[in-house]
């Protein structure tokens, strides 16, 4: 049972966790160990979170899942793992984190991991169901993750935060949701709820206007911060938006967005692109 509940929590997901630590890398920051402190917890709360929303996700979709060729193998739909022990196991993840979310950060940063529980819910009750709105509400979950943690260490909310990772996640989300409709095929497509509305023709259009606006934001940011040299981060910002797109339709990545962490092109340029910014920035 702890393996498989070990499985459905999935913590080789909780990288997405990580746009947390944008507000303090933005913010210049970044040698502020009182803040890192802060956005350390921060981090570990949402990952807690993160879990809870695994296990509610199995839940709701288990009859469903199992008409799925890949999903049917999670614990929760196979019957591995009893769904009284997963709900029980997700209230105690989010009652964790909402209590040091409250306690151990700060009432601001509360809100906003409570806003997180309820988009949660609200997605996998009602707007899993909606097509384009699905992943709408998934998007807005990445940028309460960046605004949480610019809210858990106190510094200013830039709108050019939420603007990027709003469209950074839609290109990442309907990516992902290609992936797994090349995976299954059209036809069995047609059975799968999150899918079911999707085509890749569709798909491919809307991963190129997400490409072509989250580019055109980052250049707008880059240029209207104040500091010129910050454009130097741009084309490292262009190859590594281009490179997913080709891992997208040449490697099928998009379904399992975490295999981009084993490509070399996209790691040594996220670390052009980190070193970039410490240089201009600090």
């Amino acid at each position: 049972m702890l393996k498989a509940l070990l499985v459905s929590i999935r913590p080789k997901q909780w990288y997405k966790n990580l746009l947390l630590f944008v507000g303090i890398i933005f913010s210049a920051n970044f040698l502020n160990a009182y803040m890192w402190l802060e956005a350390v917890l921060a981090f570990v709360f949402f990952c807690l979170l993160s879990s809870g929303e695994y296990l509610i996700n199995d839940i709701v979709d288990r009859a469903r899942d199992r008409r799925h060729p890949l999903k049917r193998k999670r614990p929760i739909a196979s019957g591995e793992l009893k769904v009284s022990y997963a709900l029980s196991f997700a209230v105690i993840l989010f009652l964790i984190a909402l209590l040091g979310s409250y306690f151990a950060v700060s009432m601001p940063f509360f809100i906003f991991a409570a806003s997180y529980v309820l988009l949660v819910l609200l997605y996998s009750l009602v707007f899993k169901r909606l097509v384009i709105a699905d992943v709408l509400i998934i998007s807005v979950g990445f940028v309460l993750r960046a605004v949480a943690g610019c809210v858990a260490i106190g510094v200013i909310i830039s709108p050019w935060l939420i603007v990027c990772t709003l469209l950074l996640a839609l290109l990442l989300v309907f990516g992902k949701r290609r992936g797994e409709l090349a995976s299954v095929g059209e036809r069995a497509a047609t059975k799968i709820t999150g899918l079911s509305s999707y085509s890749v023709v569709m798909l491919d259009q809307l991963i190129g206007i997400s490409a072509a606006a989250a580019i055109v934001s980052y250049l707008m940011y880059s240029f209207f911060m104040g500091n010129y040299y910050m454009m130097l981060t741009a084309p490292s910002v262009v190859y590594g938006l281009f490179r997913y797109l080709f891992l997208v339709h040449q490697e099928n990545f998009g379904g399992e967005l975490e295999r981009i962490f084993k490509d070399k092109p996209t790691l040594i340029n996220l670390a052009i692109w980190v070193l970039l910014v410490v240089i201009v920035l600090y």
